[in-house]
């Protein structure tokens, strides 16, 4: 549950210790200051304890987190539950006793399927309730994005992920390759004369191998060790954007290091290979007058409008079509993977992420928003509240949600009640329970239900399946809306109900219990049934009303009970408060204008926190920074990955004009000693240099036009809140970037070369 105690330890076990958070503390009245004594009154299965606990530890309260804890030692549960009479068995809630797991496995791959896997091989299943006494749910955190896209695995996906990972690994190669081929341009005629001397083209491979691993026993630890320092100033961020999901450590596993040293060591291997070959076929004479892309067939072309600069520059890289290529795809694919990173970011949809945050405002008792705690009229919120928020400047729309606070019964097949009750009891006692179940005349079983009462604010915030909720907003009319279940993704699921559209629903508002014994049928006084006395209940006193279902709809989770348990129903809010005879609101949800949202936020939080403490609320704005902080997480790392393949492809294209440059100094010469002025050769090599540029856009262009499919189908089905949105606007404004490297790096080249004199030049072969 990620209680780690900041100051302190868990309880131990035999002990009435305990831990919990600073608000629970605050709440209280308690200092966070281990030893110190604090008493708490709360429910067990509708019976209320008091019990006096010694604080073990404590940890700071994070809002992100909407469950409060009270961790205590399992005896210590176990005692209470003996007190209330549960013993090792399930409450009547169908929740007090259960075990809840919090698994945690070795991969978070296929986590859906592993599951599975390893009920299925203790006798469980997964699929249905339906299916047998055997059922257990589960459920992935959607968090697990690696998870999500694993089960969403398909050839399309696992080809745009092959393809993510062969464009970063292809970008490191690329840069150590071309350090080499610079190398050996560079050093071309030494390797020619090493050959005169004798020098096999084996050994000359090997003296380049050799090269490659010295520069990588430097470079490699130094690589680890900027890395892991990066790594550490980084990690910290982006754990503070999770708000507490993640434990804050960073990993210093001696496989990273290792794993990250053998594949440099490797791409370094790689990455020399071609240069390697390239001076060892070289022959003396060649090396001697080597010029870049000097070899091969010549073509012969004919022209009408002569010669130009521009033409002259195009028919250069036309000359070694290899390194062109290369230098492009390297610029290239740094282009493309910051459009991929910003059509991520962009892609992250607010409206999705807040779908299940349907009201700016809402407000409740503390207890409301905490886990597992069940919802009773002690909870109720005060009217005056309500109309101090009414009051509030700028509150568009609002609505009371009024929750059910006396019993409430509806009536069930058979195979239904065994089908919900299957996955918390085994199939001897489901057989006891339909035995002592109470029926109708009909035969159906008695079953606790669950209702809302809504005002036509919350009404129009439901999701329609099937009807419509029209005649829930008629005064007194016997309608009601059955309430389905969803999925993360907002998937319904349409067996999570019994009830039809159109069907006829008989709702038992219980005002009097008895108890009995199942086995005599004795009547038992509920004050004084002894603890070892088996009992059943049943409705005494009661009303029947029988409802139509006009709609089946989806509760947003910020709008439910925020627990499960029971079939559920909504009635609109007069007939809840006729019928069940109560009027207890649950929570209250308002929309304010954008002007005045500040300031009922400001409102909210010093009501809160001041001078109701008992009181807690959510707005929109809070889940809204929160995802704006998850997806600047991205989008930061995003940027670093982006910046460095980008470093690598500026570094790649200007290797490319270095290289070309330094391999055609003589040539370059020549063409100054037959007329071409010093302006007229740099305009050619900036004519060369947009034309990388010029090349290196068209090519992201084309290849952002190409992802685009498939990376829209991966994001949609690893993050339920993703909406594709195509864009090409980063790449279009790399291009000036570009152009004026295009033009400033032969610039500063040319400049280093031209400090030696025309003569010294060509005398260069000499």
């Amino acid at each position: 549950m990620y209680c780690d105690p900041v100051e302190g330890k868990l309880p131990a076990e035999g002990t009435n210790e305990a831990a919990t958070d600073t608000r629970v503390l605050g709440l209280l009245g308690v200092e966070p200051v281990l030893g110190n004594e604090f008493t708490m009154t709360f429910d067990v299965d509708g019976t209320e304890v008091t019990e006096t606990f010694i604080l073990s530890g404590w940890w700071d309260y994070d809002e992100a987190i909407v469950a409060n804890h009270v961790l205590i030692p399992h005896s210590r549960a176990q005692a209470i539950y003996d007190q209330v009479g549960i013993g090792s068995g399930i409450g009547r809630d169908e929740m007090t006793g259960s075990w809840n797991m919090d698994v945690l496995l070795g991969s978070s791959l296929h986590i859906e399927q592993d599951l599975s896997k390893i009920l299925a091989g203790h006798g469980y299943q997964t699929e249905s309730r339906s299916e047998g006494a055997n059922y257990i749910a589960t459920g992935v955190n959607w968090g697990y994005s690696g998870s999500q896209l694993a089960d969403n695995m398909d050839p399309a996906t696992a080809v745009a992920i092959v393809g993510l990972l062969l464009t970063i690994i292809f970008t490191g190669y690329l840069i150590i390759y071309n350090v080499f081929q610079i190398s050996v341009s560079n050093d071309i005629r030494f390797y020619g004369l090493l050959k005169t001397i004798g020098t096999t083209g084996r050994q000359l491979r090997r003296i380049i191998r050799q090269q490659a691993l010295l520069l990588s026993l430097v470079g490699i630890p130094l690589g680890l060790l900027i890395g892991y320092g990066v790594g550490v100033r980084l990690t910290p961020v982006i754990l503070s954007r999770l708000n507490g999901v993640v434990q804050d450590a960073v990993s210093a596993s001696p496989l990273i290091f290792v794993g990250s040293a053998l594949f440099a060591w490797v791409t370094v291997l790689i990455s020399c290979r071609r240069p390697g070959k390239a001076a060892a076929k070289v022959s003396p004479v060649e090396a001697v007058r080597y010029t870049e892309g000097a070899s091969g067939r010549k073509a012969t072309r004919r022209s009408q409008s002569g010669a130009s600069l521009s033409k002259m520059a195009w028919a250069n890289l036309g000359r070694s079509r290899g390194k062109t290529a290369i230098t492009i795809t390297s610029l290239s694919l740094a282009a493309l993977l910051l459009n991929m990173t910003v059509t991520f970011t962009n892609g992250f949809d607010m409206d999705k992420y807040l779908s299940n945050v349907v009201s700016d405002f809402m407000v409740a008792d503390a207890g409301y928003f905490q886990v597992g705690a069940l919802w009773n009229a002690g909870r109720a919120l005060p009217e005056a509240v309500i109309s101090g928020l009414e009051a509030q400047p700028g509150v568009e729309a609002g609505g009371r949600i009024y929750g059910e606070t006396s019993p409430v019964e509806e009536f069930v097949t058979e195979d239904y009640y065994r089908a919900m009750y299957s996955a918390w009891n085994d199939q001897e006692t489901l057989d006891y329970m339909v035995a002592a179940a109470d029926k109708n005349d009909t035969g159906l079983l008695a079953d606790r239900a669950q209702l809302y009462g809504m005002e036509g604010y919350a009404l129009d915030k439901l999701t329609v399946l099937e009807g419509d909720l029209s005649k829930l907003h008629e005064p007194g009319g016997r309608y009601v809306a059955a309430v389905y279940s969803d999925d993360d993704y907002g998937n319904p699921r349409m067996n999570s109900h019994w009830a039809r559209l159109g069907d006829t629903v008989t709702l038992r508002y219980v005002e009097e219990y008895e108890y009995y014994d199942p086995d005599t049928g004795k009547i038992l006084d509920p004050g004084r049934i002894p603890d070892d006395q088996p009992f059943q209940s049943r409705a005494k006193a009661y009303r029947d009303m029988e409802y139509e279902v006009a709609a089946l709809a989806t509760v947003p989770h910020s709008l439910s009970y925020r627990y499960y348990g029971a079939d559920e129903f909504i009635m609109n809010d007069q007939t809840f408060i006729q019928d069940s005879g109560t009027n207890d609101v649950m929570y209250y949800a308002c929309d304010v204008d954008e002007e005045s949202t500040a300031g009922m936020e400001a409102f909210l939080s010093d009501l809160t926190n001041k001078q109701m403490p008992q009181l807690n609320y959510e707005s929109k704005a809070t889940y809204a920074a929160e995802f704006d902080s998850f997806r600047n997480m991205f989008l930061m790392l995003g940027g670093v990955l982006s910046f460095i393949i980008g470093l690598v492809g500026v570094l790649n294209f200007l290797n490319a004009i270095l290289t070309g440059i330094l391999t055609r100094r003589r040539e370059l010469a020549m063409l100054q000693s037959i007329g071409m002025t010093g302006r007229q050769l740099k305009t050619m090599l900036i004519w060369e240099g947009l034309y990388y540029a010029l090349g290196a856009v068209a090519v992201s262009l084309a290849l952002s036009f190409a992802a685009g499919p498939l990376l829209s189908k991966v994001l949609e089905s690893t993050f339920w809140f993703f909406t594709y949105r195509f864009t090409v606007l980063p790449i279009l404004s790399l291009a000036p970037i570009f152009a004026v490297l295009g033009i400033g790096a032969p610039l500063i080249v040319y400049r280093t070369v031209a400090k030696r004199s025309i003569v010294q030049r060509l005398r260069e072969t000499e």
